[in-house]
């Protein structure tokens, strides 16, 4: 993993319980703000449960994938108070 993979975990494990970002946020916060895709593919091989995956979401509104399924992902963030679209 490049540098930029440890540097996308770490914004994504800060992101608080009931908050999301979008994945060109995260990409824009670990400095390659073009790399939305890149900020997808490292979150989706992700299995450290430290590291809160499900509150990356995509730039719509929509909650967009997740390596455990886009049902869990929505329940999860529908229990932790996130509204989605």
């Amino acid at each position: 993993m490049s540098d930029f993979g440890p540097r996308v975990l770490s914004v994504v494990r800060r992101i608080p319980r009931g908050s999301v970002l979008t994945y060109g946020q995260v990409a824009r916060k670990a400095g390659r703000p073009m790399a939305y895709r890149a900020v997808g593919n490292i979150l989706n091989k992700n299995h450290d449960p430290k590291i809160p995956c499900h509150r990356v979401v995509r730039s719509d509104g929509t909650a967009g994938g997740y390596n455990r399924g886009g049902r869990l992902k929505r329940e999860i963030l529908i229990r932790e108070g996130v509204k989605l679209k």
